[in-house]
């Protein structure tokens, strides 16, 4: 069972507040025990929106704001926004809106302009980018990694962590390097859907059985996550939002309470700065 003192933190899913379960996913992630979530804004063309510039954006980060505030009163912890711009919005702007590679690269990189707005006045945790996890041509590709070291600069800057959404891979030493070229610490950058092995970002792992017993037995600094889509055509996807809880309990009964406590107490507070066993206490919302 988990105590009633043992932190569980969903390092990165998304909340839909008006097309799909928005709170009621919240509320059955802490009735199995989970404490904290990270919530990253949805890809804005999910939201309806199709950014044109930068303050087009703003409407998506601030409905993340509203829902996170929602969560946190849910919550014996309490949650935090990540925003950013997602990595496939390349595309969609290149090929279906026919903006130019650097043309969608500004866009972009405004986008991630105002986000960091957020991160610097204390409304935001952290930063989100990356690069398509698919095939691109060489343009798209160099424009996306120019998008990317541009939210690293925000990052190194601000001092704060950049989720990534990247290809499938367990060697990113070379992506954790332009992040400290940038001003950033290695463990700042945060692999989202990651395995159980990573060289050089943090990895966030999905909660599959198979990628935690390696991640746990690794030792190294890692986070747990869903990657929860609240989307009305995939309900369940990619994870269900009491899948965290559920994983940090049979780690648990397998005896991995050092795991446990590296991925939802050492490993936020290294990443993120953040205090997951303190936040327990509903009195404080500090960081």
């Amino acid at each position: 069972m988990i105590d009633d003192e043992t932190p569980v933190l969903d390092n990165h899913l998304h909340i839909d507040p008006d097309n799909h379960r928005g709170i009621d996913a919240v509320e059955d992630f802490a009735r199995l025990g989970g404490t904290h979530l990270l919530v990253v804004n949805k890809p804005s063309w999910y939201l309806g929106v199709e950014a044109d510039d930068g303050e087009d954006f703003r409407p998506v980060f601030e409905q993340t704001i509203k829902i996170v505030e929602q969560a946190s009163d849910v919550l014996e912890g309490r949650a935090w926004p990540v925003l950013g711009v997602h990595p496939g919005l390349i595309s969609r702007l290149v090929d279906d809106r026919g903006y130019s590679p650097d043309e969608a690269r500004e866009i972009m990189q405004a986008g991630i302009d105002v986000a960091a707005e957020y991160v610097a006045d204390g409304r935001a945790l952290a930063l989100k980018s990356g690069r398509p996890h698919y095939e691109v041509d060489d343009a798209v590709w160099d424009a996306s990694n120019a998008v990317m070291r541009h939210a690293f600069g925000h990052g190194g800057d601000l001092d704060c962590a950049v989720q990534l959404h990247t290809e499938a891979s367990e060697e990113l030493s070379g992506v954790a390097d332009w992040a400290e070229e940038a001003g950033m610490e290695h463990h700042q950058v945060v692999k989202h859907y990651a395995a159980g092995r990573l060289e050089g970002p943090t990895p966030s792992v999905m909660s599959e059985k198979d990628r935690l017993e390696r991640a746990a037995k690794r030792g190294e600094p890692f986070l747990m996550e869903t990657d929860y889509v609240d989307d009305p055509d995939r309900p369940g996807a990619v994870l269900g939002p009491k899948t965290v809880p559920r994983r940090v309990r049979w780690l648990l009964e397998k005896g991995n309470e050092d795991a446990v406590r590296n991925a939802h107490v050492e490993t936020p507070k290294l990443v993120y700065g953040i205090d997951t066993e303190k936040s327990l206490d509903r009195r404080s919302n500090s960081v």
